[in-house]
Formats: C-alpha cells, structure tokens, sequence
C-alpha cells in the first residue's frame, strides 16, 4: 500500500439512529454517523412492513405539494388562455388605430398578432393605422408577454 493516501480508519466508530436513538459502534473511515432510521426501527426488520411508516406526515406533506403544483399548473393554463383572448382595446392605442383594426375584422390580441405575422408592411397598409400605433401596440404587447411574430424579410425568403 502506499503511503500517506488512505483515510484514517476508525475501528470503534459511533453510529446513532436518528429515530429511535440506538447507538452501537462498528469500523468507519470516519469517527461519528448518524443514519436516519435503522434495523431496529425500520418496518422490514420489525415486521411492520404492511403498515406505512409516516412519522412525521412526510406523505401528507408529499400529496400536498403534488396538489399544490397541478393547482398551479391548472392557474397557469387558465392565465394563458385568459390572456390570449384580450380585446384589442387593451393594447391602449389611440381610437383612430383601434377603430381602424375593429373595422378590418381585428378585435383581439390573437388576431392582431396573427396580421402582424404578415410583416410590418401589412399592418401599415391598413388605413388609419400608422407606424407610431404600430411601435406602441408591440411595446404593450411585449410588456404583456406577448411574443411577437418574427417578421419574414424578403431578403430572407
């Protein structure tokens, strides 16, 4: 063997159980454990493996926090529809924009992100609806959480 590289063995180590405070002592490397349960406390050694050990409501807590979550999962999924069918007054733009929007069939957001999926172009030939209300509907949008479009170029196609 060589020297100086192997832990120190301890040959009279002290093992505590957590649980039921048993202590016995056995060869380590190192000079103290403690172990959460042991062969005197654990149902498999004591015959009480049909009975499910939960001294501290560990499961309750567990189907809790699994509860917790689907609750917050189901939250999320009804916010996300929420979100996607806000009227496009939302957006804050000026009468003249948003009435130029309703009259073209635009009344809520899905929409109005779908039609600026076309470009910025097509938005722009929509008459009464500017470049300034064009900026300000996508930081409003942005500021939502909205994603918005990638724009195809003509360079691009």
């Amino acid at each position: 063997m060589k020297e100086k590289i192997h832990p120190t063995y301890y040959p009279d180590a002290k093992v505590s159980c957590a649980s039921c405070g048993t202590t016995w002592t056995t060869g380590s490397t190192r000079k103290e454990l403690r172990v959460d349960i042991c062969s005197n406390c654990h149902p498999f050694f004591t015959g009480e493996q049909a009975r499910l050990l939960d001294i501290e409501g560990q499961v309750d807590r567990f189907y809790k926090k699994v509860k917790a979550a689907q609750t917050h999962v189901e939250e999320k999924k009804a916010r996300e529809a929420a979100k996607l069918e806000r009227p496009i007054s939302e957006l804050e733009l000026s009468d003249r924009a948003t009435n130029a929007l309703i009259k073209i069939g635009i009344k809520n957001v899905p929409q109005f992100l779908a039609k600026l999926a076309g470009g910025e172009e097509a938005m722009l030939a929509i008459e009464g609806f500017g470049r300034k209300p064009l900026v300000d509907a996508k930081k409003k949008l942005k500021a939502l959480g909205f994603e918005l479009p990638e724009v195809k170029t003509a360079e691009a196609a």
